[in-house]
């Protein structure tokens, strides 16, 4: 079974909002489920009392305040009642999809990281976790308002214990930590799933405010770039699109080795030939439209 591992901000405002909402939902895809939030940041402790969970209230920091992921990854590992974790940020709401790709990759390897896309989502109430319909509501929502990111956002890492022995102390809040755990998955040539055609996962959109610089300064303030250094200088990072493998839309695992080459060249071959071959594609019919629909389409499964 599974133990979900996070950290969050003081629970005020429109953070503890969308904190609490990851939380509970994480709580509700399956009654064995355990999650561990660690920090003693304001009301956490009355959260975890609230809805079950299990509260860690020490966690070592940087000099900025700012929480270091090593001693999270670290602590939780000795401590889950569970063979498998998970690391969300806690403003991510999962539902019965994810737990379903989380089985299904279980009973077929017993070492795998399962990572995906997410999908950003304005959301600024409580979720009615109390209507039965709740999850078919937030689907509705995320597909007809939600915008699903780019593959460089990683958000959750769903791993067997013992993956992650040796984490450098990276910060989180500022970026580079999660590409830096892609890379270590395959760094130890442990599959490294991409379920994002099979999960839909509910990133709640959310102010910078913390920041002087906002979502910019997180990426290359002197914590980020200290974040990257830890990373091998920028060597040991890599992406969703480095996955070994994916979902398919039916719910298949299958190998993807050749995913960086469809997603980065594809697309640039097939604008290539479209600008050489405009006095034969005319004569023929071949708009332009219909082959970049095709290469985004042939991009997108892979």
């Amino acid at each position: 079974m599974l133990t979900f591992f996070t950290t969050a901000k003081a629970f005020h405002g429109h953070n503890g909002i969308i904190q609490r909402n990851a939380l509970k939902s994480w709580t509700l895809l399956h009654p064995a489920v355990e999650v561990i939030l660690f920090g003693d940041d304001d009301r956490a402790a009355e959260v975890c009392g609230e809805f079950g969970l299990r509260h860690e209230p020490h966690v070592e920091r940087h000099p900025s305040g700012m929480k270091y992921l090593n001693y999270m990854f670290e602590r939780a590992q000795a401590i889950a009642r569970n063979p498998f974790l998970c690391y969300s940020n806690c403003d991510i709401i999962l539902l019965d999809d994810f737990f379903r790709a989380f089985t299904q990759a279980a009973a077929w390897r017993q070492r795998f990281l399962l990572i995906g896309q997410r999908w950003d989502t304005d959301i600024t109430a409580p979720i009615e976790f109390t209507n039965p319909r709740w999850r078919d509501s937030l689907r509705a929502l995320v597909h007809s308002r939600g915008l699903r990111q780019k593959r460089h956002f990683v958000d959750y890492f769903l791993f067997s214990r013992g993956l992650y022995d040796q984490v450098p102390p990276l910060v989180v809040g500022r970026s580079w930590w999660d590409h830096w755990l892609v890379w270590k998955a395959l760094s130890r040539r442990v599959p490294v799933i991409d379920c994002s055609a099979a999960v839909v996962a509910v990133h709640q959109n959310h102010g910078y405010a913390y920041h002087p610089l906002g979502k910019e300064g997180t990426n290359d303030d002197d914590l980020a770039r200290r974040n990257k250094a830890l990373a091998g200088n920028g060597k040991q990072l890599r992406f969703l699109v480095d996955a070994t493998h994916s979902f398919t839309e039916r719910g298949r695992i299958r190998r993807t080795p050749f995913r960086r080459l469809a997603v980065y060249t594809l697309p640039n071959l097939v604008n290539s030939v479209i600008f050489n071959t405009l006095w034969i594609r005319k004569p023929l019919g071949l708009q332009r439209k219909n082959l970049e629909k095709i290469a985004r389409k042939l991009s997108f499964r892979m």
